[in-house]
């Protein structure tokens, strides 16, 4: 009998039948990266690598159940919360990783994939904001989620960048990544940047290429490569440097977009194992 080495990861999202985003993006990006992980399921999607269809809420009992007899069993080392389908799950989760400080959170809890991206409900929202963003680790959102968040705060459009981030840090989260924050250059030189912010404000920005896609589950890619990083840091018994970690994650996920795949007629999804490719078998 082996006794498991592997970093435990208990990831919360909805089921993707592509694997291109949720809980089965997670748990690729987990493995490839050298950790096990564990799932929570809060949803059941349909869709195709062109669109998301439908998705059928789980019910939250079902969802804590799911959690609650995993974490009686085993120990792990981050949780990671994506796309939730009420306010009832919002709370339950929230009070579930209330019960382990210690473990890094990681929040990315809006899909651009999903006909509203997850933003289209008030209550929804203050939920996020007030319950789960306060125990966050890492809180990533591009500006057009952070804006319509806000909105739930504050009265009046503008840009807010820095002051919206500084509600969250002020309620609690650490780190705050918003996505796309700025463009340079064009074409294949094309660059993109994140912005990653603290308490204090601007802690660094990440440039990476630009690819022209479209891609479905970029974002997905980086928030299960950062909590598969920041796991391995807590299971090496260290502390984690989430700045490091972060740029690790963007790294991971440049590589995979670059490596991206074409499985049907739709969207290109990210190639989580692009550093593990298996040559073809050789002709006879």
């Amino acid at each position: 009998m082996q006794i498991q080495t592997s970093p435990l990861i208990l990831t919360f999202g909805v089921s993707d039948p592509i694997g291109a985003i949720g809980i089965q993006a997670d748990l690729a990006c987990f493995s490839a990266l050298g950790c096990h992980g564990l799932s929570v399921t809060t949803g059941i999607l349909i869709a195709d690598t062109a669109r998301v269809e439908d998705l059928q809420e789980v019910d939250a009992d079902w969802v804590c159940d799911q959690a609650r007899v995993v974490l009686e069993d085993m120990t792990v080392a981050a949780f990671k919360v994506g796309a939730l389908s009420s306010v009832e799950q919002a709370s339950a989760i929230a009070e579930i990783v209330s019960d382990y400080p210690d473990v890094p959170l990681i929040l990315d809890p809006f899909l651009s994939s999903l006909p509203d991206s997850g933003l289209a409900d008030d209550d929804m929202l203050v939920a996020i904001r007030q319950i789960l963003v306060p125990q966050a680790s890492v809180l990533l959102l591009t500006q057009v989620e952070l804006a319509r968040m806000a909105e739930t705060w504050r009265d009046g459009g503008g840009e807010m960048l820095k002051e919206d981030v500084a509600e969250l840090t002020g309620m609690g989260c650490e780190y705050v990544l918003v996505k796309c924050t700025s463009t340079s250059g064009s074409g294949a030189g094309a660059q993109l940047a994140n912005t990653l912010f603290d308490e204090n404000g601007v802690v660094g920005t990440f440039n990476w290429q630009h690819f022209a896609g479209p891609f479905v589950g970029a974002g997905s890619t980086l928030s299960g490569a950062l909590a598969a990083l920041m796991a391995r840091g807590v299971h090496a018994g260290g502390a984690v440097d989430t700045v490091d970690a972060i740029q690790a994650a963007q790294e991971f996920t440049v590589g995979a977009l670059a490596n991206a795949q074409r499985f049907g007629m739709g969207k290109l999804v990210p190639n989580k194992f692009f550093a593990h490719s298996i040559p073809p078998p050789s002709k006879p």
